[in-house]
């Protein structure tokens, strides 16, 4: 109790401070200056989503605390341009939540979310999912193969992050359950495979997004050139790898990794998703799962590239940048499940009125995730109406005059930005452009000198940063996403996310500060890759005692048994119950 108390303390402390500044840079009636149709912010421009994430941190309740985000940001902008109570309500309802549930991408990403809700519903009714991790554990043995089985997976499905979350983690769950991995650390698993390898994927939407960025250079051989240099996401895997192999957590993770074996895969948060379906009959088998799941990832594809053009004469890679993921993703998953329904009535596992059953089941089980993703949305498009991005902007334009510190400032401006707004995609939509007209002189002759190495160093310190904040950020789609593909509380995955993320950044940081000393990609990347490594390695001679191997899962110490013929010794009898003990209860450790 003492300890929230404090916290709460702090926080409300920092607030207030923060404001104080505020006051002291930019009175609240001139926290947004219009300039034509751009909102030119302030410190101000940034409280909105300080608000939100503290409060979600410190209450562990995700809706209130969007919400109240919202709300401070509606009031900013209704005393700042004059509007009154009317204001407040207005950028709430009509230019706040309404505007953002109707938006077209949004609405096509929430389609694709209750399309792929309702395909794991029929999987697991036709009892695939049930089959599949049945030859799983015979086939995986061990945690750190199971770990390792989510790690490959979200590497193979590298096409977009939305779809790379919720895929790995409706495959998985049945894996990593059979093998007691909690579910926080399954949801960093998906979340540290999801962004991070689509940033370093050139064929990929986010490919597409980032080419989009820079005129007058090749967008895609620029994204290549940018993926040695991306630091934080190949450092990310690697760290990955480490932990999944050694088994080595810390930080709230390894509490619940301790917990996990014990049977408790959620340590006792709350549960935000209603239990799945169970099989309606025993004829399912492991092709229910893997037929309906790789119909599904070649029918996005197919999505995608149709609205890239692709059948209508573009290249498949100029196809995956032009396309349209949101309606790619919807169009693949709405074609995908008519298909997966006819196969399942067809394979006589199901019939019409169960699958018309599942599709509301799926629904029911995304209304967490739905509802997150429209708060979140709209406490981004706050942020925006009050010029956050200007406001940042400028700051990074008054600190481009030390260059050799330029890729270290702009990863860290760039993570700061992802992780207030929640948006990577916005973030190095503002900073590309800063970048590229820093060094405009240097690649006004691009075609014939090539593209210049620090210019090359900058965008990717851009990219990892904008990936390093989001992966951090609680109001991230790709966060957001995570914590659903692995149907974990939201809140949990953040907090037992951030030491991992942050111990990354940390290397990273200093990864880019000696890109500005030495431009030479293998320097940068082979010290990064020690240091990270020593780092880790570090971290598990500190933990000392504490960093024996975690217990076999229930299930790997029986195959282990059966293997060597070892009986495992009988369980002492319990002792009877005290009488002066009330009720006989006893507190279960932490």
């Amino acid at each position: 109790m003492k300890k929230n108390l404090v916290k709460n303390l702090i926080f409300a402390g920092a607030v207030v401070v923060y404001i104080i500044c505020c006051f002291a840079m930019t009175p609240l009636t001139q926290a947004v200056v219009m300039d034509g149709d751009t909102a030119v912010g302030s410190l101000w421009s940034l409280l909105p989503p300080i608000v939100a994430i503290g409060l979600a941190l410190i209450t562990k309740e995700v809706y209130s605390s969007l919400f109240i985000g919202i709300l401070s940001g509606a009031v900013i902008g209704a005393v700042a341009l004059g509007t009154g109570f009317e204001g407040v309500m207005t950028y709430v309802v009509n230019e706040g939540l309404i505007a953002n549930a109707a938006d077209s991408y949004n609405v096509g990403i929430l389609v694709f979310l209750v399309v792929l809700g309702a395909i794991v519903a029929l999987m697991n009714k036709a009892g695939g999912s049930r089959a599949y991790g049945e030859w799983a554990a015979r086939h995986i043995k061990t945690r750190a193969g199971a770990n390792l089985s989510t790690f490959l997976l979200g590497v193979l499905i590298f096409v977009d992050d939305y779809f790379n979350c919720l895929t790995v983690g409706s495959v998985m769950r049945p894996v990593t359950d059979k093998h007691k991995v909690s579910r926080a650390k399954l949801a960093y698993l998906i979340d540290a495979t999801a962004a991070p390898v689509c940033i370093i994927a050139p064929i990929s939407s986010w490919a597409a997004a980032v080419s989009g960025t820079v005129e007058g250079v090749n967008g895609i051989q620029l994204f290549i050139s940018t993926i040695p240099y991306n630091l934080y996401a190949l450092l990310t895997l690697i760290m990955v790898l480490f932990i999944s192999i050694t088994n080595v957590d810390y930080g709230s993770m390894r509490i619940h990794e301790r917990n996990a074996i014990q049977g408790d895969l959620f340590s006792g948060s709350r549960k935000t998703y209603q239990e799945e379906d169970k099989p309606s009959t025993s004829k399912g088998k492991v092709v229910d799962l893997i037929f309906p799941v790789l119909l599904l990832i070649a029918a996005c594809v197919v999505g995608m590239l149709y609205t890239g053009g692709l059948f209508a004469g573009e290249s498949i890679v100029d196809a995956f940048a032009n396309c349209d993921a949101s309606v790619g993703l919807s169009l693949g998953s709405l074609g995908a499940l008519l298909i997966i329904i006819l196969y399942f009535l067809l394979r006589g596992v199901l019939k019409f009125n169960e699958c018309m059953d599942s599709l509301v089941s799926g629904f029911k089980q995304m209304v967490p995730a739905i509802l997150i993703l429209v708060f979140a949305w709209t406490l981004k498009s706050m942020t925006n109406r009050l010029g956050a991005g200007e406001f940042v902007k400028g700051l990074v334009e008054n600190a481009t005059a030390v260059q050799i510190l330029l890729p270290m400032l702009l990863f860290l401006v760039a993570l700061g930005l992802s992780f207030a707004t929640g948006t990577s995609w916005g973030t190095f939509g503002i900073l590309i452009p800063i970048v590229t007209s820093v060094f405009s002189g240097q690649l006004a002759d691009v075609e014939t000198t090539g593209i210049p190495t620090m210019v090359i160093i900058c965008i990717s310190a851009c990219l990892a940063g904008a990936v390093c904040g989001d992966h951090c950020s609680p109001i991230s789609d790709t966060t957001i996403m995570a914590s659903t593909g692995a149907q974990c509380d939201h809140v949990t995955h953040v907090s037992t996310q951030l030491p991992y993320a942050l111990t990354v950044a940390g290397v990273s940081a200093l990864g880019y500060l000696l890109s500005g000393f030495v431009q030479n990609v293998f320097v940068v990347l082979g010290v990064s890759v020690v240091l990270m490594i020593g780092v880790l390695f570090v971290i598990r001679l500190l933990l000392g005692d504490d960093n024996k191997a975690l217990p076999e899962s229930p299930s790997s110490a029986a195959a282990s048994q059966k293997k060597t013929g070892a009986v495992a010794p009988a369980k002492p009898a319990a002792p009877a119950k005290s009488s002066s003990s009330a009720g006989g209860k006893k507190k279960r450790k932490k």
